[in-house]
């Protein structure tokens, strides 16, 4: 067969990176409240920053702790975009009445094995479920996979909202999604891949903190709540 009879192949790859960590929740579950993050530790943005294609279309939620958290990787080297559109669609799952109360305590309340704070189909009350957050995730990448085929894209975003992406790359499976961890200012590689006989999807890298590989250096931390400390990093 000639390279002329081949069948096209494009590759879509998606750059998650989950936002900074929130130190002004007051140990409190936040959601889609508009909360400022932490982004005075340069050493995590530059080594983000340097694992980053620099041939890639950025987005964002419309949060400001997104926003800030990319400002920090341009700050610290990465080439500054054009422009970074605000996607509504990745903010986090709205937690309606959760939102305020303390997070340690919650997260005590929940049953064994549970991996998320409300079931999939159970909406937060006031709020959504994780299924409304998956949907609306959904639909708004392959809106962006139509438009953005074959580039590299760099999407900052939420916990929820990339879990939300890794259920779709698994083949719509939510459950199975949201058995990841996924730390501040991690990056997730999701690759789109479509030919005229398949569309489907790879998962290079889940979580990956670039930041680590120097020893002296530790990892970001979200505390659970103000009675939990964070290990001792330039962060705190």
């Amino acid at each position: 067969m000639s390279n002329a009879d081949k069948p096209q192949v494009v590759t879509t790859r998606w750059w998650w990176i989950r936002h900074a960590p929130v130190r002004e929740d007051g140990g409190c579950i936040y959601g889609q409240k508009d909360l400022a993050c932490d982004t005075s530790d340069r050493v995590v943005f530059d080594a983000v920053g340097k694992i980053l294609p620099r041939n890639a279309v950025w987005y964002a939620s419309n949060l400001q702790r997104t926003h800030q958290t990319a400002q920090a990787i341009w700050a610290a080297g990465y080439p500054k975009p054009s422009d970074m559109p605000h996607v509504k669609a990745f903010a986090e799952q709205h937690l309606g009445e959760l939102q305020g109360k303390n997070r340690a305590a919650f997260y005590a309340s929940l049953p064994p094995g549970q991996h998320w704070l409300t079931g999939i189909d159970e909406p937060a009350p006031g709020g959504e479920s994780f299924m409304d957050l998956y949907h609306r995730t959904s639909g708004a990448i392959e809106e962006i996979n139509a438009a953005q085929a074959g580039n590299n894209i760099i999407a900052v975003a939420h916990g929820g909202t990339i879990r939300a992406a890794i259920s779709l790359a698994l083949g719509g499976q939510p459950g199975k999604g949201l058995a990841f961890d996924i730390d501040n200012c991690s990056v997730t590689r999701l690759d789109h891949i479509a030919s005229a006989t398949y569309n489907g999807w790879r998962l290079p890298m889940v979580n990956q903190q670039p930041w680590i590989a120097d020893a002296s250096h530790n990892a970001m931390h979200q505390p659970a709540g103000p009675e939990v400390a964070p290990p001792e990093t330039k962060l705190t």
